[in-house]
């Protein structure tokens, strides 16, 4: 089937969404649809659509489906927030195990990496000597010039700085299993569900540096709950596919990174500027309040 639908000019935008049964200012209507696309915003309005035809549910108005746009920019600021105090405290301990067991430069060594393939590790250290070659941080700049006669790239503890966060989870699902075990042990967590949730992160993480829709999305890269601790089902049920088990899979690190974050209180003004938000969407149950992970 060829795809046949023509390009729009906003104005023929909104008025074929006015006629669906938008309420809205024609003029504010094409203002939105010029900042943001017809595309874009329509995962947006998606569920105000009444199926199986075009039109829009009685009363559907641009302000409350805005409003939902709006909320998911902040929720993604939030969430990389959270994300970022986990990666720089993994990268952390990663540097330090990793560096304790095998050296500054056992990172250039194929047999310190079982978890992954030679041809897997190859690429990792091609990937590296990109990032050194690209960077302009002055540690760098010192290193090359002291040290490159006799090290074709820095240690780990400096070139990490420069990790992405892909590139981060790569390091981390590769090294020895003892590698991995004192940071799940800092966590409480079996190594195969901290390898699952810094995962999940990484996706969540892409998500929303590309701006992509967040708040009622199902995931399909799930992080792992954890089954022996009842503080993820009692008195709360934590479901792993919606974005309240990625918030939680954060705030239950961030419990143990940095207990004094501000980041729950902030998250809690967040749903209190925009208490019209359908919680359940986002996979909160009724009593999301009373999990222990959020009481702490």
């Amino acid at each position: 089937m060829k795809y046949t639908k023509p390009h729009l000019p906003y104005e023929k935008q909104a008025d074929q969404l006015l006629e669906r049964g938008l309420i809205a200012d024609r003029a504010e209507l094409i203002q939105k649809l010029s900042q943001v696309s017809y595309y874009r915003l329509s995962g947006y309005w998606f569920p105000f659509r009444d199926f199986p035809g075009e039109q829009f549910k009685p009363n559907t108005s641009l302000d409350e489906i805005w409003n939902r746009y709006a909320f998911d920019r902040r929720l993604r600021f939030h969430l990389l927030d959270g994300i970022e105090r986990i990666e720089v405290y993994i990268r952390s301990r990663l540097t330090y195990e990793f560096t304790f067991q095998h050296g500054a430069f056992g990172y250039l060594e194929a047999k310190n990496f079982p978890g992954i393939l030679p041809s897997e590790h190859h690429k990792l250290i091609v990937k590296i000597e990109k990032e050194v070659l690209r960077s302009s941080e002055t540690f760098i700049e010192h290193f090359n010039k002291k040290y490159q006669d006799s090290h074709p790239l820095p240690p780990l503890w400096m070139v990490a700085e420069l990790f992405s966060f892909g590139t981060m989870l790569s390091l981390l699902r590769g090294v020895n299993a003892n590698v991995r075990k004192p940071i799940a042990d800092d966590l409480n967590l079996d190594t195969s569900v901290l390898l699952s949730w810094i995962r999940s992160l990484n996706g969540v993480r892409n998500m929303c540096a590309h701006h992509g829709r967040i708040w009622n999305r199902q995931f399909g890269d799930k992080p792992i709950i954890p089954r022996k601790d009842n503080d993820w089902k009692t008195p709360v049920q934590i479901r792993n596919d919606r974005v309240f088990g990625i918030l939680t899979v954060i705030k239950y690190c961030l419990n143990t990174i940095v207990p004094q974050s501000q980041w729950p209180m902030r998250f809690r003004e967040l749903l209190d500027g925009f208490s019209n938000i359908p919680m359940n969407q986002m996979g909160f149950p009724m009593n999301w309040e009373d999990c222990p992970i959020w009481k702490i």
